[in-house]
C-alpha cells in the first residue's frame, strides 16, 4: 500500500456518520460485527468520529476524548472530567497535568521516577520484590484495572525474562472498554484474555521489533477481537505502513487528520477497523 493511500483523508462514511459495511473479521467468515459485553458495559456499533469534524452527538450519549500525544502516550478524558495519561514519562507528556497516570518499566520512554506532583494517582505497571502490580481503581466515571505480562531484559545471550514488569491497563468509561497494551513482548495466554475481558478499543504497539513482531501482534489482535484498533509505538511512517499493509485484507483502515478523536458506544465500527491517529 502506498504512502499516499495510507495517509489519504478519512473516508466519506466516517465524515457523515454512516455505518461501515459489514466485512470479514480476522479468522472468520464475512459477517456483521456485533461487539459483545465487556465486564461492566455493553458495547454497541457504528462509526468513529474524529473530534475535529465537530459531528453532533446525541446529548444523552456519553463520549470519551482520546488524544495521541506520541510514542505510547495517550490522554484519555472522561465525560466527568477524569484525565488519564498512559505510559507517562519525562518527554511525551500532555499539555495538562492529568489526574491519573499509568506507566510501564520497559524503557525510560514509558515511565518516569518524577511524575508531576499534582498527579493524584500514579499507577506503576510493575511490582516490587517479585510481587506483581495489582490495580483496581474507580475515579468518578472511570474504572481502571491492569493485567500483567512479562518483558525481555538484557541483550543477546544475556537476555532474561522479567516477569510481570509490564501491565496492560484497561479503562472502562462511558460504556467502553479501552485497553492499552503497554510494551507487550509476548502473545497472550487464555488467562490473559480472560482477565482482559471484552475489549472495544485496543491501543496496540506496532513497531514490530522492540515489542512484538508483526505476526505475533496480529495474533494478539485476533485473540482480543476488538472492533477498533489504534496503532501506537511505531518508528516512522514505513513501520506503520508495513503493519497496516498486513491488516488491510481483514480490517477497514481509516485515517484521522487530527490527534484527538471522540469515541462512544454508538460510534464503534460494525467491521473491525484500524484507525490511524497522528501524534499531537
Amino acid at each position: 500500500m502506498t504512502d499516499r493511500r495510507l495517509f489519504s483523508s478519512i473516508v466519506v462514511s466516517t465524515l457523515l456518520g454512516m455505518t461501515f459495511a459489514a466485512g470479514p473479521v480476522l479468522g472468520q467468515d464475512a459477517q456483521e460485527w456485533e461487539p459483545e459485553k465487556c465486564p461492566r458495559f455493553v458495547a454497541s456499533i457504528p462509526n468513529v468520529i474524529p473530534a475535529s469534524y465537530r459531528v453532533l452527538v446525541q446529548a444523552e450519549e456519553s463520549t470519551v476524548r482520546l488524544t495521541y500525544i506520541g510514542h505510547s502516550t495517550f490522554l484519555i478524558e472522561s465525560p466527568a472530567g477524569v484525565t488519564i495519561a498512559t505510559d507517562y514519562n519525562d518527554t511525551a507528556r500532555p499539555s495538562i497535568v492529568p489526574e491519573i497516570v499509568t506507566m510501564n518499566r520497559a524503557h525510560s520512554s514509558h515511565f518516569t521516577f518524577y511524575p508531576d506532583p499534582d498527579v493524584v494517582h500514579v499507577l506503576r505497571g510493575w511490582g516490587e520484590d517479585g510481587v506483581p502490580a495489582r490495580h483496581e481503581l474507580t475515579v468518578r466515571d472511570v474504572w481502571i484495572r491492569n493485567v500483567t505480562t512479562n518483558i525481555r531484559g538484557g541483550f543477546g545471550t544475556s537476555m532474561t525474562i522479567q516477569r510481570d514488569m509490564n501491565s496492560m491497563f484497561v479503562f472502562e468509561v462511558a460504556g467502553l472498554c479501552i485497553a492499552h497494551l503497554g510494551h507487550l513482548h509476548h502473545p497472550l495466554t487464555p488467562d490473559h484474555l480472560k482477565a482482559l475481558g471484552r475489549i472495544d478499543v485496543v491501543l496496540a504497539p506496532v513497531d514490530g521489533s522492540m515489542t512484538l513482531n508483526v505476526d505475533d501482534m496480529i495474533e494478539v489482535l485476533s485473540d482480543i477481537q476488538a472492533p477498533l484498533v489504534i496503532p501506537m509505538h511505531y518508528f516512522g511512517q514505513s513501520t506503520l505502513a508495513h503493519f497496516i499493509s498486513r491488516l488491510e485484507e481483514h480490517y477497514a483502515v481509516e485515517m484521522s487528520d487530527a490527534p484527538t478523536v471522540t469515541l462512544s458506544r454508538s460510534t464503534l465500527p460494525r467491521r473491525q477497523t484500524v484507525l490511524v491517529v497522528p501524534p499531537r
